[in-house]
């Protein structure tokens, strides 16, 4: 294949994500690779819940429909029903198979042939991980931003941080992806009197986790919810920071910074720094 220098690369390429189910696993390990090619331009599509041949087909003639000489489309498939994977790949784009290019090598190891349900990639199929998950993401919405502290000691971690640092959005992702019970608990500018931490997590220590940011990047943020405030100022989020960095340093409480971290590698680095295990 020849290598085309990014640079002289023509426009964005169409790039197709298809599943049984909900697209979120070929979603994201589409994105993985494209992610790869940071000089490339990409237009993607998400096209869910292809769940027989004749939608396959239709699925075919839009792929096929914007491929030309010029532009070659990437699919990204996760679908599991072998039929319609096959009516698929009959496509005169670039076809990648994340599920079932793998899976016969999974049932050689296991012995075992699989289901080729599609419901079962997201936990549907087992009804105990999918309801952990769903009360974990009610749990996280109880307890975002401090909102309530009712069964607080239930959480199985607890963002602490300054006002944008990401807290939210982890927790959601914690919970949706990996059935984490998630509470976030805001640290106040009164917060930043004391060394101690705040009442309603001070005997938590041992399941509160640090999230920090860089004074610019959280002044950009806040500008953007707050333009000219106080506390969006450089000078406010410089102090913010450096207090609480020195809180989470006297209370051994781990931390990471978030200003050039997804959401993603945000949730792992936590994960496995705090030895929690994936319930989801």
């Amino acid at each position: 294949m020849d290598i085309v220098d990014s640079s002289e690369a023509p426009g964005p390429t169409p790039v197709f994500f298809v599943a049984g189910g909900t697209g979120i696993s070929a979603e994201t390990l589409g994105n993985l690779m494209l992610a790869q090619f940071p000089g490339l331009h990409f237009t993607r599509r998400k096209i869910p819940f292809i769940t027989t041949v004749e939608q396959a087909r239709t699925v075919l003639a839009q792929i096929d429909g914007v491929t030309t000489e010029t532009v070659a489309p990437l699919v990204f498939s996760t679908v599991s029903d072998q039929q319609i994977r096959q009516e698929l790949q009959r496509t005169k784009a670039a076809f990648i198979d994340l599920f079932g290019s793998h899976l016969d090598t999974v049932e050689r190891v296991l012995h075992v042939n699989a289901t080729h349900s599609a419901t079962a990639l997201h936990g549907v199929g087992d009804t105990l991980r999918y309801d952990r998950r769903m009360q974990a993401i009610e749990f996280a919405m109880e307890h975002d931003d401090g909102a309530s502290l009712r069964n607080l000691e239930q959480a199985d971690l607890i963002l602490v941080a300054p006002s944008r640092c990401g807290k939210t959005p982890t927790s959601m992702y914690l919970a949706l992806q990996h059935g984490l019970k998630v509470a976030n608990y805001p640290l106040v500018p009164e917060d930043f009197d004391s060394d101690q931490l705040p009442r309603p997590v001070k005997e938590l220590g041992d399941k509160c986790f640090g999230l920090l940011s860089t004074p610019a990047r959280l002044s950009q943020v806040r500008g953007e919810r707050r333009p000219g405030s106080t506390y969006a100022s450089l000078a406010q989020c410089s102090h913010e920071l450096r207090r609480a960095e020195a809180l989470y340093r006297a209370h051994r409480i781990p931390s990471i910074n978030s200003a050039k971290m997804s959401v993603e590698e945000m949730a792992t680095v936590i994960m496995q720094s705090s030895r929690l295990p994936d319930l989801g």
